[in-house]
């Protein structure tokens, strides 16, 4: 035998055949026929024998089954066999020494059947027919083999495609976002030039004429003055030098951003008697009605969100009606899962705290809501209301800093309230430190 003819023999013998006959010399006389063709035979003789067979192997390339079989024939047989869907694949020639009407013939394509053979065996005829169904077989499972590979193929170009898709979106989201941070940055250095000069000249050299000459009439003139003009004076001092040190923290705040400030576990209800214990002059002359709720524990930085309270309230006692006494109710709320209001970028759904100041002051047009935020904008005379235009704009960057937002409405003569929105983590974080 020649190396081609043993190539393939062992080819073929990958090919299974599962013959199935009552009789053990027809069993014989298919193999012998079959075997010089290198086929791996496995033989049955019963229907139940046959299934007992398929329960251990499944990998058979074609059946050869007699048809009259005692107990179990044929076409039963094949019934049990398709009733399992991983043996529908495998195809059925029927061997019979009847000659079947066409009714019967039917029956046996409709079992699955898709040939018969007749007794006796024309041995070329079976070698034949065994070799059709066989190459039928292979190309079969070729074309199978290659729709998986197909299949996983465009599977992988599918997610190749999404990956670029998304790396694309990432990159368009990363430039918007670059952009942004390029034009807020510009804004950034604007602003900081401009309130280093206000701060630098305008604000620091008419202070320290405050405290020069307050301290001259302290020191000249304090036998002359009784313990009232005393106390005034020093409170004048004391004021003066608390606004010395505003300004210095403001131009350092601006310069620098919150991540290196210290936070604090801080009392906010503290903070603001705070604040009411030094504007208490004011207050009283306004006659100014203040309810504050209780208020969350917040891990802040104390001295920015003193600024920021001091500024709010000190608005709304600027800003009250000539013939009513300021009220000033300051109040939180808990907010479940939303999205935090006043963000135009980066908004997500979670729990955020909302802290209120409102007040019954003479108000603005809510078109100018944005407007008030801009540093050094006023919407009121500079003759009838004092101020230098920033308090709103620190209050701003105190609460951006703070991963926050602040927003107000308002409406003329009907007051305004001020919102400040602040991610849950500010007080999550205390719950743990507790």
């Amino acid at each position: 035998m020649d190396e081609k003819t043993v190539g393939a023999l062992q080819v073929k013998s990958d090919v299974k055949l599962l013959v199935v006959d009552d009789r053990d010399d027809n069993l014989f006389s298919i193999e012998t026929i079959l075997e010089k063709d290198g086929y791996a035979i496995t033989k049955a003789n019963s229907g139940r024998a046959a299934l007992r067979t398929l329960l251990k192997e499944e990998d058979f390339t074609l059946i050869l089954m007699d048809v009259q079989m005692p107990d179990l024939n044929g076409f039963d047989t094949a019934t049990l066999i398709y009733e399992r869907d991983k043996l529908k694949h495998i195809p059925i020639i029927f061997i019979t020494a009847n000659d079947y009407g066409e009714e019967s013939v039917y029956k046996g394509y409709q079992m699955g059947g898709i040939d018969y053979i007749y007794k006796p065996i024309n041995p070329e005829l079976l070698r034949a027919k065994v070799a059709v169904l066989v190459e039928l077989y292979k190309k079969n499972h070729q074309l199978i083999a290659q729709e998986k590979i197909m299949a996983a193929a465009n599977k992988q170009l599918e997610k190749e495609i999404k990956e670029r898709i998304r790396s694309e979106e990432q990159v368009i989201l990363l430039n918007n976002q670059l952009l942004e941070n390029i034009r807020q940055l510009e804004s950034t250095n604007e602003e900081l030039e401009r309130f280093a000069y206000v701060a630098s000249h305008d604000l620091q050299e008419p202070l320290r004429k405050i405290i020069l000459f307050s301290d001259q009439i302290a020191t000249k003139c304090g036998d002359m003055l009784n313990d009232e003009g005393r106390d005034f004076i020093g409170r004048i001092m004391k004021s003066s030098e608390r606004m010395r040190l505003l300004i210095k923290n403001i131009l350092s705040f601006s310069r620098s951003s919150a991540s290196s400030q210290s936070f604090e576990v801080t009392d906010l209800n503290a903070l603001i008697d705070g604040i009411l214990s030094d504007l208490e002059v004011t207050v009283v002359q306004k006659k100014a009605v203040f309810r504050i709720s209780e208020l969350p524990r917040m891990r802040i930085v104390p001295e920015q969100f003193r600024q920021l309270f001091q500024n709010l309230i000190i608005n709304a006692l600027k800003f009250s009606k000539e013939d009513t006494p300021p009220e000033i109710h300051i109040y939180s709320e808990k907010i479940s899962s939303g999205p935090m209001p006043g963000l135009t970028s980066g908004a997500h759904n979670a729990d955020y705290y909302n802290i209120y100041v409102r007040d019954n002051g003479i108000g603005f047009e809510q078109k100018y809501a944005d407007e008030i935020f801009t540093l050094f904008k006023r919407l009121n005379s500079k003759d009838k209301f004092e101020g230098t235009g920033i308090g709103l704009a620190i209050c701003k960057k105190i609460i951006e800093r703070h991963k926050g937002s602040i927003f107000a409405t308002s409406s003329l003569n009907e007051g305004t309230t001020f919102t400040i929105s602040l991610p849950a983590e500010h007080v999550n974080e205390i719950a743990e430190m507790a």
